[in-house]
């Protein structure tokens, strides 16, 4: 299913599922305006073609004891693809490890990292990522404060962007 294969209620459905994944079939089928079972077919269908991965609780790390929020940005000694490869999967394997990005220009990964206390994150660079195979540097940036941690995609400017096109 392509974006342009996406009608209006497949959008109000990926938007709607966004914002709040735990509705039932029947509480989204009304907010987008059919029935329950086109639009359980719809879901099945979206799910299907990959543009739904999954449905995930939005877990308040700071509640559960994570204090300490850093990027880490890794510059690697070698970009060849098994290099690359990895190194991705060796941040696949460490939990305090969230998020991994490959970049490109003066950095080649940004990861997002997680961690109970300033003591157990230090301990995770030293012993972990600084001295994994092919890293060369290890820049990081702890977080302050989050301003804005918005999911998904912002369904608003897919909309702007059809309405141009139409």
């Amino acid at each position: 299913m392509a974006m342009s294969k996406l009608d209006e209620i497949d959008r109000k459905i990926l938007a709607e599922l966004q914002a709040d994944g735990r509705m039932t079939n029947v509480e989204l089928a009304k907010r987008v305006g059919i029935s329950a079972p086109p639009c359980l077919r719809r879901v099945r269908t979206l799910e299907e073609s990959g543009y739904i991965r999954g449905y995930h609780a939005d877990v308040e790390g700071r509640a559960l004891g994570f204090e300490v929020k850093v990027f880490a940005m890794v510059g690697l000694q070698s970009q060849a693809e098994a290099d690359l490869s990895a190194f991705e999967a060796r941040c696949r394997s460490w939990p305090l490890v969230r998020e991994c990005h490959m970049l490109n220009g003066e950095v080649d990964f940004i990861l997002k990292c997680v961690a109970p206390d300033l003591s157990s994150f230090q301990r995770f660079l030293t012993e972990e990522l600084t001295s994994a195979d092919n890293v060369a540097s290890v820049k990081t940036s702890l977080v302050i404060r989050v301003a804005k941690d918005d999911p998904g995609v912002p369904f608003e400017v897919v909309e702007e962007r059809l309405s141009q096109i139409a």
